[in-house]
């Protein structure tokens, strides 16, 4: 089957040709026929097969047959788990898309919302998004979608997992009962696949190849090594001419940062991306990947989630996958559209229980090849108590330096206390109350009252005679009277 014999439009097929694509995919080939008649489709199949394109290319043909009117209400929505693929399906849509009068828009947080909702407010007929800021603008009352009639969930395993569900259902009971939804993805596990068929109406299920099997153009192969000297190993394999780009993926986010240090040290160019990064960042460390500026990406797997890098030739396990559905989307990343690629995987004495689920889910045995430094330490680390850190040296796999602090801790401290504010306490204070206060109250009132008002009462008042006003009593001339007038009788 030809793209031709697929019903798709004119524009459409020009846009496919100037891709390079040729034939259409198994995955598309299944899944573009029952899109264009409008039914529920959940597709599987392996990474690099082509699946944007399988929901892509109807979802442009049915919109675009059909007017939305002059407002262009929001008629589909993809939503996708990471910013960076959210920008490459947006890419796709505006690139074979291009012939068409339609309107495409990506929405995700890390950067200011007031370029998108501008856009929004301009009117736009397909929207890729993130689910956080999905669900931050349609509280603001940006973003309506009672209009809305296909909607597409990429990678569907890691949207219905509980780190995403519950933003999913938020945005699933914001959408009309009628409408068309399509789920893709490269793993799907039992629960998720069953969570994914309650959404689903009636869905035509499309699996391509066994879901958890890798590309055959991928060669795996497996370095045992110990964790002190994964560095080593990794800069001595960067260094062979055969490497012409390299995907460097590892566990946590300062895991990454330091990889990228060390590598410098080696000098080796890196560039790390992760959660901690900003927007800017990363799309700037991605877009120097890709245009081949920068050799070696080191990334969580963050990127390991559809991102297209054209023409990767090496994919690096630093860290081994905790879940082991995450190691078939890593070394997706090379081996695409048919190119061959390498998938190098490093394993120390802890993550044997990985190693042994990945070859488990995958059903086969990774090839090992002989490391330049083999393994010596064979007894896992035992875990840490709750409340322990371990060092720099620790996390390197040396041995932890105990016998350095203890002594410091018990005998500095208790003499200081103790002879320092004892004396002064209990000896400056008490000579100050007793011999300042008690002189200046007995000396300073008492003379001051009775030799200054004495005088002053015998010789202002001259004796007045019988009868007059201010006198109390009868006696001789000469005695003396007793006033009546109460200011008198108060002394």
């Amino acid at each position: 089957m030809s793209f031709e014999t697929m019903g798709l439009t004119p524009p459409l097929l020009a846009a496919v040709r100037q891709q390079g694509y040729e034939r259409p995919t198994p995955i598309q080939e299944k899944t573009i026929p029952l899109a264009l008649a409008g039914k529920d489709v959940l597709g599987c199949a392996q990474t690099g097969t082509g699946k944007t394109a399988a929901f892509a290319l109807p979802i442009l043909q049915r919109l675009d047959s059909a007017s939305g009117g002059p407002r262009r209400p929001i008629r589909a929505l993809v939503l996708t788990p990471t910013r960076e693929l959210a920008l490459q399906i947006y890419e796709n849509f505006t690139a074979y898309g291009a012939r068409t009068s339609l309107r495409s828009c990506v929405i995700f947080g890390g950067v200011k919302q007031l370029p998108q909702t501008q856009q929004l407010q301009r009117g736009v007929d397909i929207l890729v998004a993130t689910p956080g800021r999905l669900n931050d603008l349609m509280g603001q009352g940006f973003i309506r979608l009672d209009k809305l009639e296909i909607f597409v969930l990429d990678e569907a395993d890691r949207m219905l997992d509980m780190g995403f569900i519950h933003d999913v259902r938020k945005v699933i009971r914001a959408l009309p009962q009628r409408r068309q939804t399509l789920f893709f993805s490269a793993t799907m596990p039992p629960e998720v696949e069953k969570l994914a068929l309650d959404i689903l109406n009636e869905p035509a299920t499309v699996k391509v190849d066994p879901v958890t099997s890798t590309v055959d153009s991928v060669r795996q192969q497996l370095y045992l090594v110990d964790k002190a000297n994964k560095k080593r190993l990794l800069a001595d394999l960067l260094r062979q001419p055969q490497v012409e780009s390299a995907l460097v993926f590892v566990r946590t986010r300062h895991g990454a940062d330091r990889v990228v240090r060390e590598l410098k040290k080696a000098g080796i160019d890196a560039r790390a991306i992760h959660g901690d990064k900003s927007q800017a960042a990363r799309q700037e460390a991605l877009s120097q990947f890709k245009e081949g500026k920068v050799r070696v990406l080191v990334a969580t797997d963050i990127a390991a989630r559809g991102i297209d890098i054209h023409g990767l030739s090496h994919v690096f396990n630093y860290d081994l996958p905790n879940e082991p559905e995450a190691y078939i989307h890593r070394i997706g990343r090379t081996g695409r559209a048919g190119l061959d690629g390498d998938a190098v995987s490093f394993c120390c004495v802890d993550e044997m229980k990985q190693l042994a689920a990945i070859e488990k889910l995958t059903g086969k045995t990774i090839s090992r090849t002989p490391s330049p430094y083999p393994m010596e330490v064979l007894t896992p680390t035992q875990p840490q108590p709750q409340g322990q850190r371990l060092g720099p040296r620790a996390a390197q796999g040396e041995p932890r330096r105990e016998t350095a602090q203890s002594p410091r801790r018990e005998m500095a401290q208790p003499p200081r206390r103790e002879t320092v504010q004892s004396p002064r306490r209990e000896t400056a204070q008490p000579p100050r109350r007793e011999m300042v206060q008690p002189p200046r109250r007995e000396m300073a009132q008492s003379p001051r009252r009775e030799a200054a008002q004495s005088p002053r009462r015998e010789a202002a008042k001259p004796p007045r005679q019988e009868g007059q006003g201010g006198w109390s009593g009868q006696g001789e001339r000469g005695a003396r009277p007793v006033p009546r007038w109460p200011r008198y009788q108060s002394r």
